[in-house]
Protein backbone atom coordinates (compact mmCIF):
# COMPACT_ATOMS: atom_id res chain seq x y z
CA UNK A 1 0.00 0.00 0.00
CA UNK A 2 1.24 3.46 -0.92
CA UNK A 3 -0.09 6.77 0.40
CA UNK A 4 0.53 10.02 -1.47
CA UNK A 5 -0.24 13.26 0.38
CA UNK A 6 -1.42 15.34 -2.59
CA UNK A 7 -2.78 18.27 -0.58
CA UNK A 8 -1.62 18.95 2.98
CA UNK A 9 -3.04 22.37 3.78
CA UNK A 10 -6.22 24.40 4.03
CA UNK A 11 -8.20 26.65 1.71
CA UNK A 12 -5.82 29.54 2.43
CA UNK A 13 -3.43 30.03 -0.53
CA UNK A 14 -0.09 28.31 -0.01
CA UNK A 15 1.81 26.81 -2.93
CA UNK A 16 3.42 24.16 -0.70
CA UNK A 17 0.23 23.17 1.11
CA UNK A 18 -2.88 22.90 -1.05
CA UNK A 19 -6.29 21.78 0.18
CA UNK A 20 -6.72 18.20 1.45
CA UNK A 21 -6.36 15.19 -0.82
CA UNK A 22 -4.75 11.83 -0.05
CA UNK A 23 -4.24 9.08 -2.63
CA UNK A 24 -4.16 5.49 -1.36
CA UNK A 25 -3.00 2.85 -3.84
CA UNK A 26 -3.64 -0.77 -2.92
CA UNK A 27 -4.10 -3.77 -5.21
CA UNK A 28 -6.36 -2.87 -8.12
CA UNK A 29 -7.68 0.22 -6.32
CA UNK A 30 -6.63 3.86 -6.41
CA UNK A 31 -8.57 5.65 -3.66
CA UNK A 32 -8.66 9.44 -3.28
CA UNK A 33 -9.59 10.58 0.22
CA UNK A 34 -11.00 14.10 -0.21
CA UNK A 35 -10.54 16.28 -3.28
CA UNK A 36 -9.93 19.86 -2.19
CA UNK A 37 -8.84 22.80 -4.29
CA UNK A 38 -5.57 22.12 -6.12
CA UNK A 39 -5.71 18.33 -5.79
CA UNK A 40 -6.27 17.58 -9.49
CA UNK A 41 -3.18 19.52 -10.57
CA UNK A 42 -1.33 18.15 -7.54
CA UNK A 43 -1.86 14.62 -8.81
CA UNK A 44 -0.20 15.61 -12.08
CA UNK A 45 2.60 17.40 -10.21
CA UNK A 46 3.32 14.23 -8.20
CA UNK A 47 3.24 11.98 -11.26
CA UNK A 48 0.10 10.16 -10.09
CA UNK A 49 -2.35 9.01 -12.74
CA UNK A 50 -5.66 10.80 -12.09
CA UNK A 51 -7.18 8.70 -14.87
CA UNK A 52 -6.59 5.57 -12.80
CA UNK A 53 -8.50 6.73 -9.72
CA UNK A 54 -11.17 4.12 -9.06
CA UNK A 55 -12.69 5.40 -5.81
CA UNK A 56 -13.18 8.88 -4.32
CA UNK A 57 -14.23 9.29 -0.68
CA UNK A 58 -15.37 12.73 0.52
CA UNK A 59 -15.31 13.40 4.27
CA UNK A 60 -17.70 16.40 4.27
CA UNK A 61 -18.98 19.18 2.08
CA UNK A 62 -16.72 22.12 2.92
CA UNK A 63 -15.01 23.58 -0.15
CA UNK A 64 -11.49 22.77 1.00
CA UNK A 65 -12.38 19.07 1.05
CA UNK A 66 -14.32 18.64 -2.16
CA UNK A 67 -13.82 21.82 -4.19
CA UNK A 68 -11.89 20.02 -6.96
CA UNK A 69 -14.45 17.26 -7.37
CA UNK A 70 -16.18 18.97 -10.34
CA UNK A 71 -12.76 19.51 -11.93
CA UNK A 72 -11.89 15.81 -11.53
CA UNK A 73 -15.24 14.78 -13.01
CA UNK A 74 -14.70 17.18 -15.93
CA UNK A 75 -11.21 15.76 -16.51
CA UNK A 76 -12.59 12.22 -16.57
CA UNK A 77 -15.25 13.34 -19.06
CA UNK A 78 -12.93 15.10 -21.51
CA UNK A 79 -9.49 13.69 -20.76
CA UNK A 80 -10.07 9.94 -20.89
CA UNK A 81 -10.73 8.17 -24.24
CA UNK A 82 -13.98 6.22 -24.28
CA UNK A 83 -12.15 2.93 -24.74
CA UNK A 84 -10.17 3.59 -21.54
CA UNK A 85 -13.12 4.57 -19.35
CA UNK A 86 -13.74 2.50 -16.24
CA UNK A 87 -16.52 2.33 -13.68
CA UNK A 88 -15.81 4.45 -10.62
CA UNK A 89 -17.28 4.79 -7.13
CA UNK A 90 -17.88 8.03 -5.28
CA UNK A 91 -18.34 7.74 -1.52
CA UNK A 92 -19.60 10.51 0.68
CA UNK A 93 -21.65 11.20 3.79
CA UNK A 94 -25.40 11.30 3.76
CA UNK A 95 -26.42 14.02 1.31
CA UNK A 96 -23.76 13.22 -1.31
CA UNK A 97 -26.34 12.63 -4.05
CA UNK A 98 -28.11 15.89 -3.23
CA UNK A 99 -24.82 17.82 -3.34
CA UNK A 100 -23.92 16.23 -6.69
CA UNK A 101 -27.26 17.32 -8.07
CA UNK A 102 -26.56 20.91 -7.02
CA UNK A 103 -23.09 20.73 -8.59
CA UNK A 104 -24.62 19.46 -11.82
CA UNK A 105 -27.04 22.41 -11.83
CA UNK A 106 -24.08 24.77 -11.41
CA UNK A 107 -21.49 23.12 -13.66
CA UNK A 108 -23.25 20.87 -16.13
CA UNK A 109 -24.37 17.32 -16.83
CA UNK A 110 -20.81 15.95 -16.76
CA UNK A 111 -20.97 15.97 -12.95
CA UNK A 112 -23.49 13.14 -13.03
CA UNK A 113 -22.33 11.62 -16.32
CA UNK A 114 -18.52 11.93 -16.44
CA UNK A 115 -18.05 9.64 -19.40
CA UNK A 116 -18.02 6.54 -17.19
CA UNK A 117 -20.32 4.59 -14.93
CA UNK A 118 -20.37 6.52 -11.64
CA UNK A 119 -21.80 4.72 -8.62
CA UNK A 120 -22.57 7.12 -5.75
CA UNK A 121 -22.52 5.46 -2.33
CA UNK A 122 -23.67 7.40 0.73
CA UNK A 123 -22.10 6.22 3.97
CA UNK A 124 -23.37 7.12 7.40
CA UNK A 125 -21.49 6.82 10.68
CA UNK A 126 -20.26 3.28 11.42
CA UNK A 127 -20.89 2.06 7.88
CA UNK A 128 -18.60 -0.29 5.97
CA UNK A 129 -18.13 -1.03 2.27
CA UNK A 130 -16.21 -4.07 1.03
CA UNK A 131 -14.35 -4.02 -2.26
CA UNK A 132 -15.65 -6.90 -4.40
CA UNK A 133 -12.05 -7.68 -5.48
CA UNK A 134 -11.05 -8.08 -1.83
CA UNK A 135 -8.41 -5.34 -1.96
CA UNK A 136 -9.79 -3.24 0.90
CA UNK A 137 -12.64 -2.44 3.27
CA UNK A 138 -13.70 1.18 3.78
CA UNK A 139 -15.18 2.07 7.17
CA UNK A 140 -16.59 5.34 8.49
CA UNK A 141 -17.08 7.03 11.84
CA UNK A 142 -18.83 10.23 12.83
CA UNK A 143 -16.57 13.23 13.50
CA UNK A 144 -17.24 16.36 15.52
CA UNK A 145 -17.20 18.90 12.71
CA UNK A 146 -20.43 19.12 10.69
CA UNK A 147 -23.67 17.18 10.99
CA UNK A 148 -22.62 14.82 8.18
CA UNK A 149 -18.80 14.69 8.48
CA UNK A 150 -17.05 11.32 8.73
CA UNK A 151 -13.57 9.91 9.23
CA UNK A 152 -12.34 7.02 7.08
CA UNK A 153 -10.50 3.82 7.81
CA UNK A 154 -9.03 1.86 4.87
CA UNK A 155 -8.32 -1.74 5.83
CA UNK A 156 -6.30 -4.20 3.78
CA UNK A 157 -5.08 -7.64 4.65
CA UNK A 158 -2.65 -7.08 7.51
CA UNK A 159 -2.67 -3.27 7.67
CA UNK A 160 -4.86 -0.19 7.85
CA UNK A 161 -4.66 3.56 7.47
CA UNK A 162 -6.92 6.20 8.98
CA UNK A 163 -7.93 9.71 7.98
CA UNK A 164 -9.71 12.00 10.43
CA UNK A 165 -11.07 14.46 7.89
CA UNK A 166 -11.99 17.45 10.06
CA UNK A 167 -12.98 16.85 13.65
CA UNK A 168 -13.00 18.31 17.11
CA UNK A 169 -12.05 16.26 20.18
CA UNK A 170 -14.14 13.07 20.12
CA UNK A 171 -12.93 10.11 22.25
CA UNK A 172 -14.84 7.40 20.31
CA UNK A 173 -12.84 8.35 17.21
CA UNK A 174 -9.63 7.17 18.87
CA UNK A 175 -11.18 3.74 19.39
CA UNK A 176 -12.30 3.59 15.75
CA UNK A 177 -8.77 4.45 14.56
CA UNK A 178 -6.86 1.93 16.67
CA UNK A 179 -4.38 -0.41 15.05
CA UNK A 180 -3.27 1.92 12.24
CA UNK A 181 -0.02 1.66 10.39
CA UNK A 182 -0.63 5.29 9.44
CA UNK A 183 -3.00 7.93 10.78
CA UNK A 184 -3.47 11.16 8.82
CA UNK A 185 -4.83 13.68 11.31
CA UNK A 186 -5.83 17.29 11.03
CA UNK A 187 -4.09 19.73 13.40
CA UNK A 188 -5.82 23.00 12.66
CA UNK A 189 -5.67 25.33 15.63
CA UNK A 190 -3.21 26.26 18.41
CA UNK A 191 -3.70 25.04 21.96
CA UNK A 192 -4.27 28.58 23.23
CA UNK A 193 -7.21 29.11 20.85
CA UNK A 194 -9.14 25.80 20.86
CA UNK A 195 -12.43 25.32 19.01
CA UNK A 196 -15.04 22.59 19.22
CA UNK A 197 -14.84 21.37 15.62
CA UNK A 198 -11.09 21.19 14.98
CA UNK A 199 -8.08 19.63 16.71
CA UNK A 200 -5.23 21.46 18.39
CA UNK A 201 -1.90 19.75 19.08
CA UNK A 202 -3.19 18.64 22.49
CA UNK A 203 -6.32 17.17 20.89
CA UNK A 204 -4.23 15.37 18.29
CA UNK A 205 -1.95 13.93 20.99
CA UNK A 206 -4.96 12.66 22.93
CA UNK A 207 -6.43 11.09 19.80
CA UNK A 208 -3.12 9.48 18.87
CA UNK A 209 -2.58 8.19 22.41
CA UNK A 210 -5.89 6.32 22.07
CA UNK A 211 -5.36 5.17 18.48
CA UNK A 212 -1.65 4.31 18.82
CA UNK A 213 -0.76 4.41 15.11
CA UNK A 214 2.72 3.38 14.04
CA UNK A 215 3.08 6.73 12.24
CA UNK A 216 1.10 9.92 12.74
CA UNK A 217 1.01 12.46 9.90
CA UNK A 218 -0.16 15.98 10.76
CA UNK A 219 -2.06 17.85 8.06
CA UNK A 220 -4.57 20.70 7.58
CA UNK A 221 -2.39 23.01 9.67
CA UNK A 222 -3.51 26.65 9.72
CA UNK A 223 -0.90 29.44 9.87
CA UNK A 224 -1.71 30.10 13.55
CA UNK A 225 -0.14 26.74 14.44
CA UNK A 226 3.64 26.93 14.69
CA UNK A 227 5.03 24.15 12.49
CA UNK A 228 8.55 24.30 13.90
CA UNK A 229 8.74 21.93 16.84
CA UNK A 230 5.19 20.63 16.31
CA UNK A 231 6.20 16.96 16.13
CA UNK A 232 8.14 17.33 19.37
CA UNK A 233 5.13 19.07 20.92
CA UNK A 234 2.89 16.11 20.08
CA UNK A 235 5.40 13.70 21.64
CA UNK A 236 5.70 15.83 24.78
CA UNK A 237 1.92 15.58 25.19
CA UNK A 238 2.01 11.80 25.43
CA UNK A 239 2.24 10.16 22.00
CA UNK A 240 5.32 7.97 21.62
CA UNK A 241 5.10 6.94 17.96
CA UNK A 242 6.62 8.49 14.85
CA UNK A 243 5.30 11.93 13.89
CA UNK A 244 5.61 13.61 10.48
CA UNK A 245 4.35 16.94 9.19
CA UNK A 246 2.58 16.56 5.87
CA UNK A 247 3.93 18.29 2.78
CA UNK A 248 2.36 18.21 -0.67
CA UNK A 249 3.97 15.32 -2.55
CA UNK A 250 4.92 13.28 0.53
CA UNK A 251 4.84 9.54 -0.27
CA UNK A 252 4.63 6.86 2.43
CA UNK A 253 5.07 3.18 1.62
CA UNK A 254 3.33 0.67 3.88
Amino acid sequence: MRVNIVGSGTLLPNDCHHSPGHLVEVGHASILLDCGSGVLHGLARDGRDWRAISHVAISHFHTDHFGDLPALLWAWTHGVPKQDQRARKLFGPKGMSRVLGALADAHGDFVLEPGCALDVVELGPNDAWEDPYGDFVLRTHKTRHTKESVAYRVETEGSAIGYTGDTGPHPPLGVFLRGMELLISECSVPDDAPVENHLSPRGVAELAADAQPRTLVLTHIYPQVEREGLAERIRSLGFCGAVELAEDGLVIEI
